[in-house]
């Protein structure tokens, strides 16, 4: 029998970056909270003296455990689904901190096109652009609605950036806290290509600190050491941003907090119209409890939401044959595969050395900051140069026709570590019709609950994207002075391995209509007004950048309305 245990004003499922933001500014208020995270507990010490690339980047320490909960997946509905047995595609977080523990830091605001993209599309092409199963719509909120919110998160997280970014990327009321990360020769570069082509170059603005900082919380953090071990890492040094060094110790500083590791969420509990509470497996002794609160927040990954609300029956499960209902619908991916890498036989650059964000970057050919008028695709791609320490089992830069073993082989990755620059495209992800989340019916987790499944693939649009994205790299490829460069235009089916991108996105989609979002701009739920569900599943489609910085401002603008909502009550919106 559960454990039904006292009521509490709010109860946060997830403890990443958007359950500690939204913890620390409700514990600010005066609001109590407890907060539930599956996994175990952590500090900055957990990941003293550890970089060992084996454990983490290998065998990864800090994600999920897939032998007892993963995902499944299929390219279309025609297929059987199977489910996800070891990692490739993108990892997922486990733990306090989530995967804002293990992420390499760059921090991009999505462009005011983003929020708008349906409304900025058709004005400017007309509606018939827009391909029929494209289900692109506004968000609810727009760039200059969200931009105080940027702040918020960016103040907090003390991100590293220029004094100034091109202005088409949308106005700054503030600049950010510390200065831009240091600018390494193979980053001048690409930075001197790109501009002798008339382009708009800029450095990563980077939640790795360009030097010792203290935030408006009192938070201080030290200087990045440039050590090349953030991305499946944690940072020994405090000096990446995650939850366990900016927000969390803020809400348990207040009084108001309390963290509770090992608890399983399993069900969001309701009488048909507002949440009751949650209820919530302990991991390590199979006791189940009830928790009621007056407000229930769901801040776990994208299939985390999407299968809880699922599992719950809240909320109309979305139907793509008629395109009814919300819950699941959206759900992106990320367009990469386009890129050209540049050789040196002379030079050689010191890439064992960097950090998750340090890079630089232009968006000339991102969103609708180019004329899409003849191309057969919308959106596009943020190109970058990165820095991010290429460590030596996961590194291996051997011709792809010359031998893969043996002595040859050893000394082909030897002369090849330290001469090869690549530049990337990280394009964006459009939604489609047919490409959404929904419940597996085969296959279950450990505690026998059905696992979420995918059904994705890349389409005619993201093959096209690739195609114009990989010409432009190659552009400033050639510019750059090597030896020789080599391009890659081209992307296939998309499979679920190799790893590419953690960025999935969709699935509780934000919104003005009821009928097609799962929440509304405050990121209330329509269905149940007490239930806040906040998360990169709340992006309508996937943008050409990381989405960690968009997440975060929304984390803070939901904060915002759980406290209006305590204090009054009904739809914020």
């Amino acid at each position: 029998m559960a454990n039904k245990l006292p009521k509490v004003p709010v109860v946060i499922v997830g403890m990443g970056w958007v359950g500690g933001i939204i913890a620390a500014e409700l514990t600010k208020a005066g609001i109590s909270v407890v907060g539930l995270e599956r996994g175990k507990s952590r500090s900055t010490q957990d990941y003293y003296h550890v970089h060992d690339e084996l454990r983490y980047a290998s065998r990864y320490e800090l994600m999920q455990d897939l032998s007892k909960e993963t995902v499944t997946f299929r390219n279309t509905e025609k297929m059987r689904a199977l489910p996800m047995r070891s990692y490739g595609s993108f990892l997922m977080g486990d733990g306090v901190g989530g995967a804002g523990v293990h992420w390499n830091g760059q921090s991009y605001r999505f462009l005011p096109y983003d929020f708008e993209i349906y409304t900025k599309t058709a004005e400017r092409y007309g509606k018939n652009k827009i391909p029929q199963d494209m289900t692109i719509r506004d968000w609810g909120v727009t760039y200059d609605q969200l931009e105080p919110y940027f702040v918020k998160y960016e103040q907090m997280a003390g991100i590293s950036g220029p004094a100034e970014l091109p202005e088409h990327l949308g106005k700054m009321s503030k600049p950010f806290p510390t200065p831009p990360m240091k600018t390494t020769p193979a980053m001048k570069l690409f930075t001197d290509a790109a501009t002798k082509l008339g382009l708009h170059p800029y450095i990563i603005p980077s939640a790795n600190l360009s030097q010792d900082y203290t935030n408006p919380d009192g938070i201080e953090r030290a200087v990045c050491q440039y050590c090349g071990f953030c991305e499946r890492f944690g940072c020994e040094y405090g000096a990446k941003a995650d939850p366990v060094v900016t927000v969390l110790p803020v809400a348990q500083k207040s009084g108001k907090f309390e963290l509770r590791t090992y608890c399983n969420v399993t069900e969001i509990m309701h009488d048909g119209k507002k949440a009751t509470g949650v209820k919530y497996v302990n991991t390590l002794t199979g006791q189940e409890s009830v928790q009621p609160a007056d407000v229930v927040v769901l801040a776990g990954y994208v299939f985390t939401n999407v299968r809880l609300l699922l599992m719950s029956k809240l909320g109309q499960p979305y139907d793509p044959k008629t395109q009814k209902g919300a819950v699941g619908r959206n759900y992106a991916y990320q367009t990469n595969g386009a890129g050209s890498s540049v050789y040196y036989e002379d030079r050689e650059f010191n890439l064992a050395m960097g950090a998750g964000s340090l890079g630089s970057c232009l968006d000339d050919y991102n969103g609708d900051n180019f004329d899409h008028g003849d191309l057969k695709f919308l959106h596009g791609a943020n190109i970058r140069f990165t820095q991010t320490g290429l460590r030596p089992i996961q590194y291996q830069p051997a011709p792809a026709d010359g031998p893969r073993w043996g002595q040859a082989f050893k000394q082909a990755t030897l002369h090849n570590a330290n001469r090869i620059l690549g530049i990337s495209g990280q394009g964006a992800s459009m939604p489609n019709r047919y490409h959404y989340l929904d419940l597996d019916p085969e296959y279950k987790d450990s505690l026998g609950l059905p696992l979420i499944r995918m059904t994705f693939d890349f389409l005619d649009h993201d093959r096209e994207l690739v195609k114009f994205i990989a010409s432009k790299t190659k552009e400033i490829a050639d510019q750059m002075g090597g030896t020789k460069t080599t391009v890659n235009d081209t992307i296939k089916q998309y499979n679920i391995v190799p790893y590419q991108s953690t960025h999935n996105t969709g699935g509780t989609i934000m919104g003005a209509d009821p009928d097609t979002s799962v929440v509304n701009s405050y990121l209330q739920m329509w269905d149940a007004e007490n239930v806040f569900i906040c998360g990169a599943s709340n992006f309508p489609h996937n943008g050409g950048y990381n989405p960690t910085s968009t997440v975060g401002a929304l984390a803070y603008r939901v904060a915002e309305g759980i406290e209006k909502y305590m204090n009054k009550g009904g739809s914020l919106v």
